[in-house]
């Protein structure tokens, strides 16, 4: 008796979970949302977006990089920052500041680039980096690319955003040889940044040239194909890496940076159509002797170079 009472309970429990699907089918899935490409979160408009916060935009300024020579690489670093050699690189102006999401939003509203952002599922995440004057992010190599053809610039090469940053006498941070974790927007407590600051904001990580937050804030996006033997193989004047390659170079720390990432000669490596909150860019321009290229820049505003300091 006991075993058919048991026999006819296991019966109705296996008819129980099989009818399990049925029912789902009956009162109907619910399907995972969609994800819209790149949206914003949904209580920063694009307009807020522009005009910012209460927060004036910062001026957009770039600083010349004089023609001349300087140390490229480290001889103490990874296999390939090395060798550490002379590279020649004529006159060029960069910019001061990482691209902010101010100027960004001037690109996308003028040519209907794509906006910069993540999957949806991330976008509450993105609502505390989208000041006006903070970094633009999540935007890929071909993004940033584009932003500065737009602009009349080109991404700077790998040896111009290095020189730019490290100056002539081969420093590992910008402002010297000592390491200093107090200066730059890396992986750290109490800076009072959680995530990206508004560029500029830390005055320590600040070049020889007065180019702003090259060790910290975001890795930047520059011109050239990663290779990892590319010092060993390069031109010494005004080398342009490699024709072709499967990864964009990526240089200098972000706010996300620890360990040797924070070395102004450390090297990164990314696929270039990859996006993401640690990753942004800035612009450059060459100068020849006529300076055509700099004339059709109205916002250019020429810097010397400072003296070098430990």
């Amino acid at each position: 008796m006991l075993e058919t009472k048991f026999k006819v309970a296991l019966l109705l429990a296996v008819l129980a979970a099989a009818s399990l699907p049925i029912m789902g089918i009956l009162r109907g899935t619910t399907l995972p949302p969609v994800e819209e490409d790149n949206p914003f979160p949904a209580a920063v408009s694009e307009t807020t977006m522009v005009a910012g916060r209460d927060e004036k935009p910062i001026e957009e300024e770039m600083v010349l990089i004089p023609a001349g020579p300087f140390i490229r690489g480290s001889g103490s670093g990874g296999f390939d920052e090395q060798p550490e050699r002379n590279i020649y690189l004529d006159a060029y102006l960069i910019d001061r500041f990482e691209v902010t999401n101010h100027h960004y939003a001037e690109f996308v509203a003028a040519t209907g680039h794509r906006k910069p952002g993540p999957p949806s599922r991330y976008a509450k995440n993105m609502e505390r980096m989208r000041g006006p004057n903070q970094p633009v992010v999540y935007v890929s190599w071909e993004d940033a690319d584009a932003y500065c053809r737009w602009k009349g610039k080109r991404l700077p090469t790998e040896a111009e955003w290095e020189k730019a940053m490290r100056g002539t006498d081969g420093r590992l941070w910008p402002w010297g040889n000592v390491m200093d974790l107090t200066v730059s927007n890396w992986a750290r407590l109490n800076d009072g940044y959680e995530v990206t600051a508004p560029v500029g904001t830390f005055h320590g990580d600040r070049s020889p040239y007065g180019v702003m937050d090259g060790a910290g804030n975001v890795m930047e996006w520059v011109a050239d194909w990663y290779q990892e033997n590319a010092y060993r193989e390069s031109d010494h004047r005004n080398p342009q890496g490699p024709e072709f390659g499967v990864f964009k170079v990526l240089r200098g720390g972000g706010y996300t940076s620890t360990g040797s990432d924070l070395r102004i000669t450390s090297r990164s490596k990314m696929v270039p159509d990859f996006r993401d909150e640690t990753i942004g860019f800035r612009c450059a321009v060459s100068v020849s002797k006529n300076k055509p290229e700099v004339q059709n820049i109205k916002e250019v505003k020429l810097t010397e170079n400072q003296s070098n300091r430990e």
